[in-house]
C-alpha cells in the first residue's frame, strides 16, 4: 500500500497518508489563494483512518462560502499549511498537496471555483521560463 508524508518547511508538523487519496483537487477561491499565496490550491483528501500526524499545530478556522467550516493546522515554527479538516466531512482530512514536495504525486481531478480563477493560469506552460535545474 501506498505511503506517502506531507510537512511543513521545517519538518516540526508531519503527516502520513496510507492508501490513494479520494479526491484530489485545485480550488480558485478567493481564501485558497490568500492561504497559499498563490493563485490557486491544490489538495488531497483522504479518509482520517488512513491519516498519522506527528508534531504540534496552531488551528485556525474559516468558513467558507456554503456557511461550512474548516479548521486549519500551521505549524507553530514556520507558518506552513499542512492539513485542513472540513467540518461537513468529520471523516476525511485534506493534505495541502504542496506539502508533499513530491512531482510524481497524482495530478488533481476535480477544480472548482473557476470564476475566480486568474486568467493566465491555464496558460503558465506556455509562457517563457527561465528554466534551472
Amino acid at each position: 500500500m501506498t505511503e506517502r508524508m506531507a510537512s511543513c518547511g521545517c519538518g516540526q508538523l508531519r503527516v502520513t497518508c496510507t492508501g490513494e487519496p479520494v479526491r484530489i483537487s485545485i480550488c480558485h477561491c478567493l481564501e485558497c489563494q490568500k492561504r497559499t499565496g498563490s493563485v490557486f490550491g491544490t489538495q488531497a483528501r483522504f479518509p482520517r483512518a488512513q491519516v498519522t500526524i506527528e508534531g504540534s499545530t496552531t488551528p485556525w478556522v474559516r468558513f467558507g462560502d456554503s456557511g461550512q467550516s474548516a479548521t486549519f493546522h500551521f505549524c507553530p515554527v514556520c507558518g506552513s499549511t499542512v492539513y485542513w479538516e472540513p467540518s461537513a466531512m468529520p471523516d476525511f482530512i485534506s493534505v495541502a498537496v504542496g506539502a508533499f514536495a513530491d512531482p510524481q504525486f497524482p495530478p488533481p481531478f476535480v477544480s472548482v471555483y473557476e470564476e475566480r480563477m486568474h486568467p493566465w493560469a491555464p496558460a503558465a506552460n506556455d509562457l517563457p521560463m527561465e528554466h534551472m535545474g
